[in-house]
């Protein structure tokens, strides 16, 4: 297996983020980074460099959310060898916010999109790259993309120039065969471009699908330590450390961190693979119907959770029902 091209984003933060509302503390964030350094993973993506004006909620979410340039110096005041990325999304994002790269801690600027968008993230991916940084574009929902849509896009996208283009597993549906297959279509349309990945695990194959695509030669891997993500999570940071062939990585200043932080972590907040989400996996559908069964008291009726999603009339004959009884 020849996996030494590879480097690895560690987006702990960043994903992970979306699960405790970005509540991690600054000594979490400098030991993490400290960890990662350590374990010479090449970047961590400290956060979202999206606007507060944009966004509601602000108030309410933790600094990793809208990162501050300022705040971000006094987080990490001396960086190590691990580059420091953040994601933005279209629409949330004021590139007037968004510094020099010779002003800024972070050296990559990643942006998601949805396929209909494509334009508008490129748009952007010219601006930071005028800036100085690395960038990336990161497709979300592949596995709802229609393929002339994709086609479309990957016409622009080979024109501009962002460095790196991501195929992104965001619903935790695909498997080695999908992997393989857009991997391959996304090489053959977009030749001078270096590739991405970003899996979830709803039906426990993100660590799977991301060797799959770094064996086809897919250069920068996803994951975060002890999986945190959204959902279902990610592929772990440190199963990579362990099975990548790159003899630079090293595996136990992170099982330190995960010994010192993420199991209370773990303890107050729920991720990884749960019945719920294998659900909305296999059904290639969007995972916010699962986060709300498991935070009601109905979350361990997976049956009935199931005949919901698969069966609209369930609802509608609940419906009907009560309006007759009324």
């Amino acid at each position: 297996m020849k996996t030494n091209h590879c480097k690895i984003i560690d987006c702990t933060i960043r994903d992970g983020g979306l699960v405790n509302n970005w509540d991690f503390s600054v000594e979490f964030v400098q030991s993490l980074y400290a960890s990662l350094n350590e374990a010479g993973v090449d970047y961590m993506e400290i956060g979202y460099k999206n606007s507060p004006k944009l966004l509601k909620g602000a108030d309410e979410a933790g600094p990793w959310r809208f990162l501050d340039d300022d705040f971000l110096k006094k987080v990490i005041p001396q960086k190590g060898t691990t580059k420091l990325s953040a994601l933005v999304d279209i629409g949330r994002v004021d590139e007037n916010d968004i510094l020099p790269r010779s002003e800024s801690l972070l050296d990559l600027i990643r942006i998601a999109c949805y396929i209909k968008d494509v334009d508008k993230a490129l748009d952007l991916v010219n601006v930071f790259h005028e800036r100085g940084y690395e960038t990336t574009l990161n497709i979300m929902a592949l596995s709802n993309v229609m393929e002339n849509d994709l086609v479309e896009a990957f016409a622009m996208i080979k024109e501009s120039p962002v460095d790196v283009v991501y195929v992104v597993d965001s619903y935790g549906s695909l498997d080695h065969n999908d992997i393989h297959y857009l991997v391959n279509k996304f090489k053959e349309h977009l030749p001078n471009k270096r590739l991405g990945v970003h899996t979830h695990n709803n039906m426990q194959l993100a660590f799977s699908n991301t060797l799959v695509a770094a064996e086809i030669g897919v250069e920068m891997l996803d994951a975060s330590v002890y999986g945190m993500g959204r959902g279902a999570g990610n592929c772990p940071t440190e199963l990579l450390l362990t099975h990548l062939k790159n003899s630079k990585y090293q595996l136990r200043s992170v099982l330190g961190f995960i010994e010192n932080f993420m199991l209370q972590t773990r303890e107050k907040w729920e991720w990884g693979y749960l019945i719920p989400y294998l659900v909305t996996g296999t059904l290639d559908e969007h995972p916010r119907s699962a986060m709300a069964l498991l935070a009601s008291e109905d979350r361990d009726k997976y049956l009935e959770f199931y005949d919901q999603m698969t069966t609209p009339e369930v609802n509608f004959n609940q419906k009907s029902q009560k309006r007759s009884e009324s």
